[in-house]
Order: C-alpha cells, then structure tokens, then sequence
C-alpha cells in the first residue's frame, strides 16, 4: 500500500516542476528544456493517475 503522505509530496512536487518550467521556459536551453517537458508530462501523468487510484481506494481499510 502506498502511503498518502508520498503520493501528495510526489503530486506537489511534479506540478511544481511544471509551473517552474512554464515560468522559465525562456531562459532554458532547447534541449534542456525539452528533455524537462518529458519528464514534468510524465511526472503529471503519473500524478493524475495516483489521484485515481487513491480516490478508489479511499474507502478501503489496509
């Protein structure tokens, strides 16, 4: 089971890395900053499925 403490660091945590980049995105290398849009998209996409995934656990008891 994964701790809820985890998942909402990990979640703050790649938005955070988004928003940084989006503010930033004109003082970054090109591919500097592609290789980071890669991540933060992977990042997010991981996030919005560990939402999902605690919302249907949530009632469970471990």
């Amino acid at each position: 089971m994964i701790d809820g403490g985890s998942i909402l660091t990990f979640i703050i945590v790649s938005f955070s890395l988004a928003l940084i980049l989006i503010m930033k995105k004109n003082s970054l290398a090109p591919q500097f900053k592609r290789f980071l849009a890669i991540v933060a998209l992977v990042m997010i996409c991981m996030s919005f499925v560990l939402i999902v995934y605690s919302f249907l656990n949530m009632g469970k008891i471990a």
